[in-house]
C-alpha cells in the first residue's frame, strides 16, 4: 500500500492500481524491502513467489541472489516498469523472473510449490486477505517459507498518513490464522519500527513481519 492514499475504494482492481502507477514515474523507492533482506538473506536460492510485485524491487533482489522468482500483480503498468527495471539490470537477471498479470483477490497461485512465498504489504479486505494467505500457505513446499510484511495498524494510532480503513491492517494472527496447526514453525511474529520522513514530516513507523516454515 503507498503512503499518502486518504481513501481507497471499496475494490481496488486494475485501473486503480494502472493510475497510481502512472501518476509518477517510480512510486517506490526501487530498494528491496528491508524485512525481505534481513529474513531471507540467509536462505539458499529456490523456487520463489513474490505476489504484489509491484515496480518489482524485490523481485530482483531475489533473482540476482540466484532465484527463480515469479512475481505476480494486478497492474500491467507495474508488471511493465518492473521488467524493464530487470532487463537494465543485466547479468540474466530477467531470465530468473516470470512476471505474472493476476488479481490475487481471484486467483489461485501457480504450481508446483515454492521455498519461498513472500508477500510484502498486501492489504485487502478481511474476506480477501483470509483466502490469500490460505492460498499462499497451501503453495509453499515443505521446508519452504512464507513471509508476510505489512503496514501494522499501530500506524493509524499514531497519526502515519495511511488510508483511514482500519479493516485494511492486520496482525499476526491474520496470518497464522491461515497456517494449519502441526504443519508449520512460526520463526517470527513481530512489529518493529523505525523512523520515517513522508511530506517532511517525520514518523514512527510500524510494519508486522511474520515468516513461518513449513515442516518436512
Amino acid at each position: 500500500m503507498t503512503d499518502g492514499h486518504d481513501s481507497l475504494p471499496e475494490v481496488m482492481g486494475e485501473e486503480f492500481w494502472n493510475e497510481l502507477y502512472r501518476s509518477s514515474e517510480r512510486i517506490s523507492s526501487g530498494r528491496p524491502n528491508r524485512h525481505l533482506i534481513a529474513e531471507v538473506a540467509d536462505l539458499p536460492p529456490g523456487r520463489a513467489l513474490d505476489v504484489g510485485s509491484g515496480e518489482g524491487a524485490d523481485a530482483l533482489w531475489l533473482a540476482t541472489r540466484g532465484w527463480r522468482v515469479t512475481a505476480v500483480d494486478i497492474s500491467p503498468v507495474a508488471l511493465d516498469r518492473a521488467a524493464a527495471h530487470a532487463t537494465e539490470a543485466g547479468e540474466g537477471v530477467a531470465d530468473r523472473i516470470t512476471w505474472l498479470r493476476a488479481d490475487v483477490t481471484q486467483w489461485a497461485p501457480p504450481t508446483p510449490p515454492f521455498d519461498l512465498v513472500t508477500a510484502q504489504f498486501m492489504h485487502l479486505y478481511p474476506n480477501s486477505r483470509a483466502r490469500l494467505f490460505a492460498d499462499l500457505a497451501a503453495t509453499v513446499a515443505p521446508g519452504g517459507e512464507l513471509l508476510v510484511v505489512a503496514h501494522h495498524p499501530k500506524d493509524l494510532e499514531a497519526g502515519v498518513p495511511r488510508p483511514p480503513v482500519p479493516e485494511l491492517f492486520y496482525e499476526g494472527d491474520a496470518v497464522t490464522a491461515a497456517l494449519i496447526e502441526g504443519e508449520w514453525d512460526v520463526l517470527v511474529d513481530d512489529v518493529r519500527s523505525a523512523e520515517r520522513t513522508l511530506d517532511e514530516t517525520t514518523y514512527i513507523l510500524h510494519e508486522l513481519v511474520v515468516r513461518a516454515r513449513r515442516r518436512d
